[in-house]
């Protein structure tokens, strides 16, 4: 079986598993955020942290409560990667030592469900810091994004009224009813497949040709590894993440990590469907995300298997940077599929891609990780985009533009344009600064374009809550831990919050009847009018950029 067949039957079948779950587990979400009882194990969580689980919130107070919540796992975050040192499991002499700003780099990147890694791993986090601190962020920031996006539908499918539920029963129900559950299945999946799951730091058990020896590092690898996917998160237990043959031995644990990092995301929008009374507004929205990341995923192995661009070449695909276990197809199903979601882990070198192949990460990322997205941020992301064409059709036919029985008045598109905007906003400013400064570009393994794409791929992986890197750009030094984790507080918290408004306006509305003149938001040309808002309103913003970076170096 040839290389190129061999890739196309790895993503037919993913695309079909995919297709199998997406009614079974959408309304099994579906379920757990709409029933009305607790269980006992809840309602002893929701005392221990003081909440009331019957209690309705604001818009307002929903989002303190996100933003409450968040600070205090930052605080804790920071304060277990200083003092591992004293912890049991931890290194006794770790190669990168957690500085203030690198432990403060690493609790904002986990949890902003970014896991933006600025050191490695298996020689930096002691296990104890790996399975209490950063899995622990690894269930909670995914839930946070799922309980925002649940508060958000609950704001197009409410009418007259100012609550949007309860964060922190869609907190608690996110991750003990959803995450963990699958989570346990999967990592046993995994160690079936090979995955190590250990508590041994350092294992000496290879002889080096030169006489000496090799210390094999250990841990509990595979409970993170499922979650890390499971939740969009991407954060590597090694350095090279999912590349590493204890994190992803065989091409079929490949398979399975890339299924799970898309199967919730893909999953929602028959959640949201169900929730707003109309499953074919469910498929409306997935088949906008399917569109995307189909389009993206085939451009993305043609690049790649057809070697355009300017990195070495091999048996006739651009074999540089990628296992030879997986190949060059695999790998370009996982890297798109790791930039089209929020996830960031990696299998192959994205600073080896061909420069048409570097530049689709950069992309994905860039459309706002909607198709399908992080798990939560997507959905909420893509119904944004639906509200902004929504807008746009109305501006068409001279008429107030409506979304599933909500006016879409000058405050809502207000909301939705910034939070399209703030993103944008955010990458290239921290671009640009960092690219102004000498002592930040030395810190760039290339000059010229791919330079520029290094700084690009960063700021854009940071603000976009993804996590992946480019590679090649050394970033543990105080000014980009800074200025990284600033991005990434922003690219988090602000869209959320907007969000949230946005959900309160919508809630408040009464519900707007039908008629004659209301664009209908199921069929596909409403999929076809989204998708290409979506691409042209990126394309718009940051094909300046991208002609000064991987473009120009794909025409060098």
């Amino acid at each position: 079986m040839s290389t190129t067949t061999a890739g196309i039957c790895f993503l037919v079948l993913l695309i079909a598993a995919l297709a199998a779950v997406h009614v079974p587990l959408g309304d099994y979400m579906f379920r757990v955020y709409t029933a009305e009882k607790h269980s006992r194990g809840e309602r002893l969580l929701y005392r221990a942290i003081g909440a009331d689980p019957d209690a309705e919130q604001t818009w307002g107070a929903y989002a303190r409560s996100v933003l409450a919540f968040s600070a205090v796992s930052v605080l804790l975050l920071f304060t277990l990667q200083l003092v591992q040192g004293r912890l049991p499991l931890h290194l006794n002499d770790p190669a990168t030592p957690v500085t203030p700003a690198l432990a403060w780099n690493t609790a904002i990147s986990f949890v902003t469900n970014t896991n933006w890694q600025a050191y490695s791993g298996e020689s930096t986090q002691g296990h104890l810091v790996q399975m209490a601190g950063l899995a622990v962020q690894n269930f909670v920031s995914a839930a946070v994004g799922m309980a925002v996006a649940m508060a958000f539908i609950r704001g197009l499918a409410r009418r007259s009224t100012g609550e949007l539920g309860n964060f922190w029963v869609d907190l608690v129900r996110g991750s003990i009813r959803i995450l963990l559950p699958i989570a346990v299945i999967g990592a046993v999946v995994l160690v079936a497949g090979g995955v190590i799951q250990n508590f041994d730091l350092h294992t000496t058990v290879v002889q080096t040709l030169t006489g000496g020896q090799q210390a094999i590092p250990g841990g509990p690898v595979a409970s993170q590894e499922v979650i890390k996917e499971l939740g969009t998160n991407g954060g590597g237990f090694f350095n090279v993440n999912s590349a590493h043959p204890f994190e992803n031995p065989t091409t079929w644990t490949n398979w399975v990590e890339i299924f799970l990092l898309s199967v919730i995301a893909f999953s929602l929008p028959r959640t949201f469907g169900r929730m707003v009374s109309s499953p074919k507004q469910g498929y409306a929205i997935v088949a906008v995300m399917a569109t995307i990341a189909t389009l993206s995923t085939s451009l993305m192995m043609l690049v790649q298997l057809q070697h355009h661009g300017t990195v070495p070449t091999a048996v006739g695909a651009a074999m540089e940077g990628v296992e030879q276990r997986f190949g060059v197809a695999d790998s370009a199903v996982f890297a798109s599929t790791t930039t089209l979601t929020s996830t960031g882990a990696v299998d192959s070198f994205h600073d080896s891609y061909t420069s048409l192949g570097g530049l689709l990460t950069m992309f994905n990322m860039q459309l706002g990780e909607v198709a399908p997205g992080g798990v939560g941020s997507g959905l909420y992301g893509m119904l944004i985009l639906a509200i902004i064409t929504v807008f746009i059709a109305g501006l068409m036919v001279g008429r107030t533009p409506e979304y599933l029985g909500k006016k879409i008045t000058p405050r809502e598109i207000k909301l939705a344009a910034m939070y399209f905007l703030i993103t944008p906003l955010i990458v290239l400013t921290g671009t640009a600064i960092a690219m102004a400064m000498p002592g930040q570009r030395a810190g760039m393994l290339n000059t010229g374009p791919h330079g520029l794409s290094e700084v690009l791929y960063a700021f854009t992986s940071a603000a976009n809550n993804n996590g992946s890197a480019f590679a090649g750009i050394t970033v543990n030094t105080d000014w980009y831990n800074t200025a990284l984790g600033l991005a990434m507080v922003f690219g988090r918290f602000l869209p959320i919050i907007l969000v949230l408004a946005l959900a309160g306006a919508l809630a408040r509305q009464a519900k707007t009847p039908e008629s004659v003149g209301t664009l209908p938001t199921h069929r596909p040309q409403f999929v076809g009018m989204t998708a290409g808002v979506t691409l042209i309103l990126v394309a718009l913003t940051f094909l300046p950029v991208l002609a000064l970076g991987p473009l120009a170096e794909g025409i060098h």
